[in-house]
């Protein structure tokens, strides 16, 4: 347990066989509530880790008061039907999310569309094609890992006693749960201390495309201008004076966009084409994540004046300015 001033966090972290390590949620006790940030994966594993943490602390589930989501992804909002099948309490996310939480037809019609679009201007032929319509697919979203109960939007700058920042890039609709009295940030998968967070390419609730590197660095330099002593992060270690980190991630993206700029010069000039040359036989294996690294870095050098693009026969070709 973590205590300072009036507020105390209760960690729920539940071990990975995966390189994230851990699935990590937060109980987030203040005056008279009890806060639930992040809900974990909807597995045995999360659900007796909840349970047994709350016991451990004399706490039992009818105790917590709300829960809030960073964000959408399902490895975080996994408990939110077990627990609000039994006790209905109010969840909190942000506008973005709630579409994709709810499996909104409208939304989940033109998300498809977005993809189908997408990997074709991007180069990827057949495969791009076989990715939108694969059900087992981050673009498809299931239909069993749907919110049931109601949602409310987040759409004020503070709420529980915390200050909310968006920090899109992992997805965009990430949010930060900031108290300043304690120093403490709950950023969700914006910066993790044994790997770089992914910036995933998605729709937002209106079909417009993310500019998901560019977000994931601004929301960084977001975090560097807060008073931070600790990050409460979704996976691995709690990160405790992160601000070497957050810069040194910062510093990896910059370093890396100059290797996008050297396979440009090489007149490799499709995404497509640099993912396969960069990942080889990952790249169908790991299609989504990929594509979204590899189109968030031509998006990056092409907002910065390093490259430019023009379609060619409907695929995008990109040069060294």
């Amino acid at each position: 347990m973590y205590k300072k001033n009036n507020i105390e966090v209760i960690p729920v972290i539940v071990p990975a066989s995966n390189k994230l390590k851990s699935f990590n949620f937060f109980l987030v006790k203040q005056e008279n509530s009890l806060t639930l940030i992040d809900a974990g994966l909807n597995t045995d594993d999360c659900w007796n880790s909840l349970q047994k943490t709350l016991k451990n602390h004399d706490y039992l589930l009818t105790d917590i008061t709300g829960i809030c989501l960073t964000h959408h992804h399902t490895d975080h909002i996994g408990l939110v039907n077990r627990i609000t099948s039994t006790h209905s309490i109010p969840i909190y996310a942000h506008p973005y999310a709630i579409p994709v939480l709810k499996r909104d037809s409208q939304y989940m019609k033109m998300r498809v569309e977005f993809f189908r679009k997408l990997y074709q201007e991007m180069g990827c032929g057949e495969l791009g094609e076989k990715q939108v319509v694969d059900s087992r697919n981050p673009i498809s979203l299931n239909e069993d890992k749907k919110i049931h109960c109601e949602i409310q939007e987040i759409t004020n700058t503070q709420l529980l006693g915390f200050d909310i920042f968006e920090i899109p890039g992992h997805a965009p609709d990430q949010v930060a749960f900031y108290n300043k009295e304690s120093k403490w940030l709950f950023a969700g998968d914006l910066v993790i201390k044994h790997i770089p967070s992914k910036a995933m390419i998605e729709p937002d609730y209106d079909g417009t495309r993310t500019k998901s590197l560019i977000q994931q660095r601004q929301s960084l330099e977001k975090c560097l201008s807060l008073d931070i002593e600790l990050v409460f992060s979704g996976h691995g270690i709690l990160l405790e004076n992160p601000v070497d980190l957050i810069k040194n991630r910062i510093n990896e993206i910059d370093v890396k966009a100059d290797k996008f700029i050297n396979i440009i010069k090489s007149g490799i000039s499709t995404a497509s084409g640099i993912a396969q040359l960069l990942y080889k036989e990952k790249y169908e294996k790991q299609f989504f994540n990929i594509m979204s690294e590899i189109i968030g870095y031509l998006d990056f050098l092409e907002l910065q004046g390093a490259i430019k693009k023009e379609m060619k026969k409907g695929i995008w070709q990109y040069y060294i300015k």
